[in-house]
């Protein structure tokens, strides 16, 4: 029995995804508000053992365990938005120190810990990040990447307590979702002919990808390791003109430097203050966007020979398909 976190959620549901069709008995996690992803089928959906509970409710997650082998935690809260900070910190820290220590108590045979390549830092100067990478404080770290290096840091002293674990560092995860919520929201950006650009750069990667190298590892005898899951690295002006393309959209159009996007993003502030709604574009966000970061991905690639990544124009292509066939773009 294989208990996931953040089941509901845009990678959690494909974890599941996975691991139902390769016939594991599943049982997760669904908090009394949540709504199970439409984008997944009602057949897998429907072979889940779904216990209501809250990675902040010890009761809770000490009853769901209770029977399980593995537990997979990809619960979290992802927001470049200041006011989620305080439920971003209690989340994804006291959260996944919640889930640690009972884990423990329950002598837990395997445990997968979804991180971030957040959690890893990122560079000023454009070099690749590693596993090796350790954690910097610098002013170019979200508040989301503090939440994950921190709740990171809490697997680690599972370890360190016995605990057989494995983190896995996914960069920005695109694939077929809520284009509301998450990473697929840059989706509905393209769709919606977003004029502006950056020339930052980041790590992508196809969420089935990681759904199938979550499933690897924990399959695996690998144990206190880290593994930065990104396909490639790709400017944000690429990836924005692919989604254009895949929408049959106008690309973006006009460079966003850091001083017209410290304005966007004061004027979104502005007009979501006026609207009672939170702002398309932060602080944060457009931090992130004007940065340069490569990510590394062969350690993984080393440890899963028989593994590889999806190519991200594939990834692209087959998501836009798939939004086009929705009530997403018709509404």
């Amino acid at each position: 029995m294989i208990l996931v976190t953040g089941g509901t959620g845009f990678l959690g549901s494909y974890i599941i995804q996975q691991l139902v069709e390769q016939g594991y008995a599943v049982r997760a996690i669904k908090r009394n508000s949540s709504v199970l992803p439409s984008y997944i089928s009602s057949d897998i959906l429907n072979k889940v053992e779904w216990v209501e509970g809250d990675v902040l409710d010890v009761i809770s997650l000490d009853d769901a365990m209770k029977g399980t082998d593995i537990v997979i935690h990809a619960a979290a809260v992802v927001s470049f938005h200041q006011q989620d900070k305080s439920l971003m910190a209690q989340t994804n820290i006291d959260g996944t120190a919640n889930v640690v220590n009972i884990a423990l108590e329950n002598n837990i045979r395997r445990f997968i810990h979804i991180s971030s390549v957040a959690a890893l830092g990122r560079t000023k100067n454009g070099e690749k990040v590693t596993e090796k990478k350790e954690w910097t404080e610098n002013n170019i770290n979200t508040a989301y990447a503090i939440s994950k290096h921190k709740a990171e840091m809490e697997v680690w002293r599972g370890i360190g307590e016995g605990m057989d674990a494995v983190i896995l560092n996914p960069s920005t995860i695109l694939g077929f979702g809520d284009w509301n919520h998450s990473s697929c929201a840059i989706f509905k950006t393209g769709y919606n002919e977003f004029g502006y650009y950056t020339e930052g750069v980041n790590g992508f990667v196809d969420v089935t990808d990681v759904a199938k190298a979550v499933v690897l590892l924990m399959e695996s005898n690998i144990s206190a390791e880290r593994f930065i899951l990104s396909a490639d690295n790709w400017s944000f002006k690429k990836l924005l003109d692919s989604i254009a393309d895949g929408f049959q959209k106008k690309k973006p159009h006009t460079l966003a430097t850091p001083f017209i996007a410290a304005l966007a993003w004061r004027v979104e502030k502005v007009k979501a203050f006026l609207k009672n709604s939170k702002p398309l574009l932060t602080r944060e966000s457009a931090k992130v966007a004007q940065s340069k970061t490569y990510f590394d991905n062969s350690k993984i690639l080393a440890a899963l020979p028989n593994f590889q990544f999806t190519p991200l124009e594939k990834t692209i292509t087959e998501s836009c398909l798939k939004y086009n066939n929705t009530a997403y773009t018709t509404a």
